[in-house]
């Protein structure tokens, strides 16, 4: 359900194009929530017909013309509500917990290299991040709603799960090579 909300979220920070909320997604929000442009073009027909959204007026389509959609009364509520409701945390579907757990019955093989390499892309997530902090926002926000609309604390949210994974990876990494090197796990 989360999809229609991060569209119209999306339009309602600025009314774009499906292509330009492909790219957007691509951008910013792909980092928390990904989508692809079939499901995003397929998400804005089914927000349109259900009158949360509507296409800009701009006189008689041509080919080719890209069509830009808002958000109506009836989306912004959607979303408040969206915003308001209770929902549980949902656990993450990464595969590599899992095949970890797998390789205890059947061995290792070149897992810790593979863990070594999503540590290095859970580091380079970090300092993308952390340039982007740096760049966009060099002042703390003054206020609360400020904090929200600027996306910072999302960002911050980010940074904290990133730097989660390259702990997680690092005690992993260096538990089986000395596992491996015949020293045993640390106590």
């Amino acid at each position: 359900m989360s999809l229609p909300h991060a569209i119209l979220t999306a339009l309602l920070e600025k009314p774009s194009s499906g292509s330009e909320l492909t790219r957007r997604f691509d951008r910013s929000i792909g980092y928390f929530w990904s989508a692809t442009h079939q499901q995003i073009y397929r998400e804005l027909g089914k927000l349109e017909r259900s009158g949360l959204i509507r296409a800009l007026p701009g006189g008689a389509p041509t080919r080719g013309q890209k069509k830009e959609y808002e958000v109506l009364a009836a989306g912004r509520e959607e979303l408040v509500r969206w915003v308001d409701r209770r929902e549980d945390p949902k656990v993450a579907r990464d595969p590599l917990p899992l095949r970890l757990r797998a390789a205890g019955v059947v061995g290792l093989g070149d897992l810790v290299d593979e863990l070594r390499r999503h540590r290095d892309l859970h580091q380079d997530r970090l300092e993308e991040y952390r340039d982007f902090e740096r760049r966009d926002y060099p002042a703390e926000p003054a206020t609360r709603q400020e904090r929200v609309q600027r996306l910072l604390l999302v960002l911050r949210g980010g940074i904290d799960m990133e730097a989660g994974w390259i702990s997680w990876l690092s005690r992993a990494v260096d538990e089986l090579s000395e596992e491996a090197s015949g020293h045993g796990p640390r106590p």
